[in-house]
């Protein structure tokens, strides 16, 4: 960061090549694998137990139910609450499959990639946003 402010404008202009354009890139190659991995492990849910296929839609909601009332507790507007339910509720599915595909090379990629990626996500995308919003709006 020091490098940076010392640097200035000429600095960020020399290094946007490599900071700036070179990211979205390589998000946009990041999420292309993530997609791929899941696509590839959706099917193989079908002989998970019934248990952890509903932690992949419940953990997200209790998340959520435990980010309201921290929020209701600190006296947080509903839209900042709204916020923090959604973050806690996906939290699953963010960072964490990399991060154990790497850590974790023994685990079985059916449960952390098909089960966050294939499930919680949709999930929280077409029910649990609008889910959260309404509940931080009707409790706050």
């Amino acid at each position: 960061m020091l490098i940076g402010v010392l640097t200035g404008d000429a600095g960020e202009a020399a290094m946007k090549p490599f900071s700036v354009d070179l990211f979205k890139g390589m998000l946009a190659f990041f999420l292309l694998d993530m997609g791929l991995l899941a696509a590839r492990n959706m099917g193989k849910l079908k002989g998970q137990s019934a248990w952890l296929l509903m932690y992949a839609i419940a953990g997200p909601m209790v998340h959520a139910g435990i980010a309201l009332l921290l929020g209701w507790a600190l006296g947080m507007s509903s839209g900042n609450v709204a916020l923090l339910m959604v973050l806690a509720a996906s939290a699953s599915y963010i960072a964490v499959p990399a991060v154990i595909r790497h850590a974790i090379p023994e685990a079985n990629p059916t449960l952390y990639f098909g089960m966050s990626l294939g499930l919680t996500f949709p999930f929280n995308i077409l029910i649990g946003i609008p889910l959260y919003v309404h509940m931080a709006q009707l409790w706050l």
